[in-house]
């Protein structure tokens, strides 16, 4: 069957909650916000498209269609399962070699079953100083898994976390039909250490972790080189279903030296205020940086220095810089702790988590950071279950509860 064929046989049947129709079967699309049609298939997107069309960097554009925690979820007998798409993966004008091209988990009945890495599909370069980026076209690619369990069984085709996805064609020797899921679905925020930068695979990431470890629904809005209080992606978050959220904070706001302390705090309020617009009463926890000592006690930007392959970042602020209102990691935690005590008694349901006990000295001296902001594979998983442990658990105990 030609590709135009396959693409004509896939469609969108329902947007809330999104299912995808392919030939006669169904599958759920989880932690996606929508499908949008193109002339190569279904594009994967986790910002609805309000959101998207007040996004003005390339970058933010090119990153927000990574299918980071978005899985296509179908109950079967099948004995194999295969799915045709298109990936793009994303580099930057001057910047490293590409060495990743993205990976396809399997993942039957909670369980990891198996893993795909795949071949380049296409390529976009985006260049910072024209805010613009091209792409250089490649073929679609079809991933097959075979020797699946004969019984029926739930079938999760975890989409490569670190590369835009368009949707071609699924099929399979057995129905496909969408599973019941009752879990509690929550939504994460963040930065490309919420995205997932460095994780081994799409199962790798800190929050499919935490989600896979505490068995709830994860909606992952962590977005590299973001993270800075767009209050657009806080409608966004407010307007879809969360039962618990989560805010990963700081790291971006100083590499890229985003705020001042005066205009830093009133953007948290709003964000928060924007939120509770439709989440008035949900767990909310609003989760500092993770250790990364090049701006513990100094300001950014941050910027990547030495030979491709071997970059590191250094921070470009210094210590003084701080009585001037600039902003490091440990000021904003301070911040970020403050914000959360003031609206205590008005939002007995919001909280506060210093990253460090996700990802500390301990855990650095152990798993260091080799470019100097991002944690490593080992690490994000060490984070995912430290969430999980800290915040997911506890939480979804109460809720379960009735507390």
């Amino acid at each position: 069957m030609s590709v135009p064929d396959r693409i004509d046989r896939l469609r969108v049947e329902s947007e809330v909650p999104l299912v995808l129709r392919a030939g006669n079967d169904r599958l759920a699309v989880r932690g996606a916000d929508h499908l949008e049609q193109t002339d190569g298939g279904l594009r994967v997107h986790r910002l609805p498209e309000r959101a998207i069309r007040r996004i003005h960097t390339e970058f933010f554009r090119s990153v927000e269609p990574q299918a980071s925690g978005v899985r296509l979820a179908a109950r079967s007998q099948a004995s194999w399962i295969e799915l045709t798409l298109r990936t793009v993966a994303l580099t930057v004008e001057g910047d490293d070699p590409l060495s990743f091209w993205g990976r396809i988990d399997l993942v039957i009945d909670g369980r990891q079953h198996g893993s795909v890495a795949l071949a380049p599909s296409a390529v976009r370069t985006v260049d910072f100083l024209t805010n613009s980026s091209t792409v250089t076209p490649g073929e679609p690619l079809t991933v097959r898994f075979a020797d699946l369990p004969a019984s029926d069984k739930t079938i999760e085709m975890w989409l490569p976390h670190d590369v835009e996805v368009t949707l071609i064609d699924v099929r399979a020797d057995a129905p496909l039909a969408v599973p019941d899921d009752d879990r509690p679905v929550w939504v994460n925020y963040g930065s490309s250490i919420s995205h997932g930068f460095n994780a081994a695979g799409p199962t790798g990431t800190w929050p499919a972790v935490a989600a896979t470890t505490v068995d709830v629904d994860l909606v992952n809005l962590g977005f590299s080189g973001s993270a800075l209080l767009d209050s657009f992606v806080a409608e966004a978050i407010r307007d879809r279903p969360a039962d618990i959220i989560s805010l990963e904070i700081g790291t971006n706001v100083v590499n890229h030296d985003a705020f001042r302390v005066r205009t830093f705090v009133p953007a948290v309020h709003a964000f928060l205020d924007i939120i509770r617009q439709g989440h008035p009463t949900s767990p909310l926890w609003v989760v500092s940086s993770v250790l990364c000592p090049i701006v513990e006690d100094r300001p950014g930007p941050t910027t990547m220095v030495g030979p491709p392959g071997e970059r590191t970042a250094i921070a470009e602020g210094l210590p003084e810089d701080l009585v001037r209102g600039r902003l490091s990691l440990g000021l904003i935690r301070d911040l970020l702790a403050a914000v959360v005590a003031s609206r205590a008694a008005e939002d007995p349901n919001l909280h506060y988590l210093d990253g460090r006990l996700l990802y500390g000295e301990t855990e650095h001296e152990a798993m260091p950071m080799v470019d100097g902001l991002h944690p490593d594979a080992p690490a994000q998983l060490h984070i995912g279950r430290r969430f999980a442990e800290l915040v997911l658990e506890p939480t979804v105990n109460t809720r379960e509860r009735g507390d």
